[in-house]
């Protein structure tokens, strides 16, 4: 009888992906039969799997899936999949690895949903943890350099494999919006977009249960936007930042079963300012030249949306000083820059138009690339895209949205609280890099709080119009306020002894 060894020496060249493709297919007609036993091929994809030195993850995912099934009546528990998973991608790209997660990710969202509000253990905290760490030196490998490639058959067959025949994705990937897994199913989608879907899922179990586990307020909101802002300029990932924008659009985070409405709002505003007033940069144009180009525009155009999106969302709840805030942060920022850069070499945008685009807010912005896209420019890179744009620009308050405007020269706090990240920086200071990264978020964050201030009137009665100088605190967690700008190389500088002016007020917009 031949051994694994000498059957495994006999899948090389084409020999192997004809094996392989046959075994998938063969698989998938079992599954869709509902047969109940499918335990011989186990072996099968154990020889694909130890056959090369980085598999196809159809590969590890049906041996996986096969094997931990079987097994699954004695010992099934989600860290025991977690190892037996990371076991056996091992040698695996970074993306794959990532990518073969998702169904650890579902076992471990299954564990939560159950816990009830008031029962989340150490023990889920430990694994999702674990999840995130194993995650984060995934992404050290360089994930961004990566070269993708799709999956070899479709995403809802693979996830048949582990559900038993159903291609459920909507239970299976219960922390996405609907669109996105429309995206997932509709095409052989790429094995990065995957991976950044995955890393999004562990990513929001820990921000609910530590909502759960806490109590709204500053210094709950303070301590996660400290941890989210991290994790992004930590993960580096392109695709994780690009599934967060995407759920940053929908009108609802897909929460509902793990999340109060009022924690989901919480939750909302806080991934506002992660994603929208930090400068990252591994978003800049120069890093992002092993990405498609088609894709990094999209991205930047929904960035753009989401910006419109969350000053509204502002608005509309109150908060005009922070919506305020946001408009004058998107003028200084390199996605303004981006923007104007993508469409100004264009073909047929006339000179006024592009002096339009250099200083137009959000929405405006927005008006204008419709229009152009009207022109027949291509500017929205799917249905969906184009929509909400088109909510944004007829939004009712859409009047309101008009660019602010500051002294010459002069930095305002809205400015400053543009964070810009310094890529993670060298990684034998990454303590150091993370508390100088953590300080200038908070400090962004009182900034914000304190923005109500602005506009008072003076003990003589007059409108205190000029620029109002006051000292720094050298606590970045006290109540009182405390600015860090960034200098020119893109590093983080925090002095408390310097003046800066306070935020714009309501006045200076109208």
């Amino acid at each position: 009888m031949m051994s694994i060894s000498q059957k495994s020496s006999l899948l090389v060249g084409e020999n192997y992906y004809f094996t392989f493709n046959q075994s998938i297919q063969h698989l998938l007609s079992e599954i869709h039969k509902e047969t109940s036993d499918w335990s011989h091929f186990i072996d099968t994809f154990y020889q694909l799997m130890q056959s090369k030195v980085d598999p196809p993850l159809e590969s590890i995912w049906a041996y996986s899936a096969l094997s931990f099934k079987s097994r699954k009546t004695t010992n099934g528990s989600p860290r025991e999949l977690f190892r037996f998973i990371s076991g056996c991608s091992g040698s695996c790209s970074a993306s794959k690895s990532i990518a073969l997660l998702a169904p650890v990710v579902f076992e471990v969202y299954i564990l939560v949903n159950d816990l009830g509000v008031k029962k989340t253990t150490k023990e889920v905290n430990s694994l999702i943890g674990a999840i995130l760490g194993y995650i984060s030196v995934c992404c050290s490998k360089g994930m961004s350099e990566e070269s993708d490639s799709n999956f070899s058959v479709s995403v809802t067959d693979l996830v048949s494999i582990w559900m038993d025949g159903k291609g459920d994705l909507k239970k299976f990937l219960p922390l996405i919006s609907d669109e996105m897994r429309r995206e997932i199913s509709d095409e052989f989608t790429s094995v990065n977009s995957f991976a950044g879907v995955v890393m999004f899922e562990v990513f929001l179990l820990k921000l609910c249960l530590d909502l759960r586990g806490g109590i709204r307020g500053l210094e709950l909101e303070n301590e996660l936007k400290k941890w989210i802002v991290g994790s992004i300029t930590g993960f580096q990932s392109f695709y994780f930042y690009e599934t967060l924008v995407k759920t940053l659009l929908e009108p609802a985070l897909p929460v509902d079963s793990l999340l109060s409405p009022e924690d989901a709002s919480f939750l909302r505003k806080i991934l506002y300012d992660a994603a929208i007033l930090v400068e990252y940069s591994f978003l800049r144009l120069e890093k992002a030249i092993n990405l498609p180009a088609d894709r990094v525009r999209s991205l930047a155009v929904k960035r753009l949306i989401i910006t419109s999106k969350a000053i509204e969302y502002f608005r509309k709840n109150g908060d005009r000083k922070r919506a305020i805030s946001y408009t004058s942060s998107f003028s200084n920022s390199q996605l303004h820059s981006q923007i104007v850069k993508f469409f100004t070499g264009q073909i047929g945008v006339e000179e006024e138009t592009i002096s339009r685009l250099k200083g137009q807010p959000p929405k405006a912005l927005i008006r204008t690339l419709l229009f152009l896209d009207g022109q027949g420019m291509r500017i929205f890179d799917d249905r969906i895209s184009k929509s909400h744009a088109q909510s944004v620009v007829h939004d009712s308050m859409s009047d309101s949205d008009k660019p602010a405007l500051k002294a010459e020269g002069k930095k305002t706090d809205a400015e400053l609280q543009f964070f810009i990240d310094n890529g993670g920086g060298n990684k034998d200071d990454d303590g150091e890099t993370n508390m100088l990264m953590n300080d200038a978020f908070v400090a962004a964050a009182h900034t914000m709080r304190n923005a109500e201030n602005v506009g008072r009137k003076r003990k003589d009665g007059s409108l205190d119009g000029r620029k109002k100088k006051s000292k720094l605190s050298e606590n970045p967690e006290s109540d009182a306020e405390k600015l860090s700008s960034s200098s020119d190389d893109g590093s983080v500088s925090s002095d408390s002894e310097s003046e800066v002016e306070n935020p714009i007020s309501d006045e200076d917009v109208e």
